[in-house]
């Protein structure tokens, strides 16, 4: 099992949920995140007055799937919200060594 948290941009995310409930990933967990890194942040102009922001709003997805469709969940992810521009996201992929759910007290892939 894998945990899968990828980093997109928040106008994007509605094509990236209709992409993965397409392709049955179900159970996505999804927070409102802020954050930097070659972006590095964005200007903007209020009242005549230059205001920069250092953290971009990003939407944060999670996702806890088998392992043997880790790729196609990137691929799914990176396809949908892809934009070609300097901050479309990333995915990460973490090891997952144990699910369990509380209502019937599954463990393992069943529990997802």
């Amino acid at each position: 099992m894998k945990w899968v948290i990828a980093m997109i941009q928040p106008h994007k995310f509605d094509d990236v949920l209709l992409a993965l409930k397409a392709a049955e990933f179900l159970g996505v967990t999804v927070s409102d995140a802020l954050g930097f890194g070659r972006q590095k942040g964005r200007k903007e102009i209020y009242r005549g007055a230059e205001y920069l922001y250092d953290f971009i709003p990003k939407v944060r997805l999670e996702l806890a799937v088998p392992g043997e469709r880790v790729a196609e969940l990137i691929e799914v992810i990176s396809s949908a919200a892809r934009t070609g521009k300097i901050g479309d996201g990333k995915v990460f992929v973490i090891d997952l060594e144990r699910a369990h759910r509380i209502r019937t007290a599954e463990s393992g892939l069943g529990a997802l």
